[in-house]
């Protein structure tokens, strides 16, 4: 089996020093499109938002909105499902949206005269089975690990992203997998923490993603993890599926999305 990821706390100590600002390379604030439609089991699907903001400098403090886009998404059937951002804050929502698994779904905002698009699919998710808590030695004490378990489609080839989230943090840890070796067979994702203890609460989700999606997200998990110098500059530009219409160099940042998710509450006993 495969461990999908781990968080290890680790306690920094460091003696006084002298603050020093470090005059930084600025450039000119590009598009970032939140575009994640995720229709969670039992539901109808009808709500759903699509987020709108520029970059900014390192040290700023608040993420600027965009506001005056026009966002609507559409599916094969050319039925447009138009999402307003009613309260002006750059998060555009639609309340009639219809999530259907298979269908084809194309992305298109329209901002300052420039048009951006993204096509994906709405994929299936399994459902997760159970949680099974164990407590393995550690160095020096118990360490306890949580796995939560989901049986693969052995009929396709499966891409999952899967998300623990423990309170009272706000981001959730993320890993993806595949199921190239365990074609139709149970899998599971497996989290651990040194500070796990009784009466901690956890949130697992799983979503069923497409490929492009898994090495885009394998790739930025890799990039937010790798730690080191904050100010160096990343391995890679991370590009997402949306497309600038008018030019094609000068994209946005973001991913177009979409998936089934099923979530599971476990609290450590």
């Amino acid at each position: 089996m495969k461990k999908i990821f781990s968080l290890f706390v680790l306690v920094l100590f460091a003696s006084c020093q002298d603050v020093v600002d470090v005059d930084l390379d600025t450039s000119n604030p590009r598009l970032v499109i939140d575009a994640n439609i995720l229709w969670q089991k039992g539901t109808s699907g009808n709500e759903q938002v699509i987020k709108l903001s520029t970059t900014t400098d390192y040290y700023s403090n608040t993420v600027p909105a965009v506001t005056g886009a026009t966002v609507f998404v559409t599916n094969s059937a050319n039925t447009v499902f138009n999402f307003v951002d009613v309260a002006n804050n750059g998060q555009y929502v639609c309340s009639n949206f219809v999530p259907v698994i298979n269908e084809t779904y194309t992305l298109t905002v329209q901002y300052n005269g420039v048009t951006y698009n993204a096509t994906e699919k709405l994929l299936a998710t399994p459902t997760i089975d159970y949680v099974e808590q164990t407590t393995v030695q550690g160095i020096g004490e118990d360490l306890i690990q949580v796995k939560f378990f989901f049986q693969d489609n052995g009929l396709e080839d499966n891409n999952y992203l899967v998300t623990v989230q423990k309170e009272p943090n706000v981001i959730p840890e993320q890993g993806v997998i595949e199921d190239r070796f365990f074609q139709g067979n149970q899998m599971f994702g497996f989290y651990t923490d040194q500070d796990l203890e009784a009466g901690n609460n956890l949130k697992f989700r799983l979503l069923g993603i497409s490929r492009r999606y898994y090495n885009y997200m394998n790739k930025l998990i890799n990039i937010t993890s790798s730690g080191g110098n904050p100010f160096a500059t990343p391995p890679a530009t991370l590009r997402g599926n949306i497309i600038n219409q008018n030019n094609e160099n000068d994209y946005p940042f973001g991913y177009f999305h979409l998936s089934e998710i099923d979530t599971k509450n476990y609290t450590i006993e």
